[in-house]
Formats: structure tokens, sequence, C-alpha cells
């Protein structure tokens, strides 16, 4: 069963607000459930690892392309 994905666009945002995005709707998912972050402030490649590691979020993927970094959690 592929599972699909979630979209938080969080582009043009500063840090704490990709993250703060990224929290909501880890909230609102259900568990199991695969979020893609993406979000272009350079801190989002520290804030998300870190707040992921908090809660307990499983890091599936992360990437940078052309100042864009995106990440795949899998909502514990």
């Amino acid at each position: 069963m592929v599972r699909e994905e979630i979209l938080v666009d969080a582009r043009g945002h500063r840090c704490p607000v990709p993250t703060l995005r990224l929290r909501r709707a880890l909230a609102d998912a259900p568990v199991g459930a695969r979020v893609r972050l993406l979000a272009d402030d350079p801190l989002a490649r520290i804030d998300v690892p870190h707040f992921l590691a908090e809660i307990g979020a499983e890091l599936l993927d992360s990437a940078e392309a052309d100042g864009t970094f995106s990440f795949l959690v899998a909502k514990p």
C-alpha cells in the first residue's frame, strides 16, 4: 500500500514557522502518516531534526536542491 504524503510548504518563512507548521500537520495526521516539509530557511536543517528527535518521529528522507530543504517524516 502506497501512502499519500501530506505536503507542508513553508518556503518563504523563517524559523520557527516551518517547524511549527510541521508540528501542526503531524498533530492533525493519523499515526503512520507521512508528512513532507519544504523549507528554504537554512536553520531548518538544524531545527527540524531536533524537533523530530524531541517528539520521537522518524525522519525517512531529507534532501536539498536549489536552496529548498525537503524532509519526509513518519508520524509516530
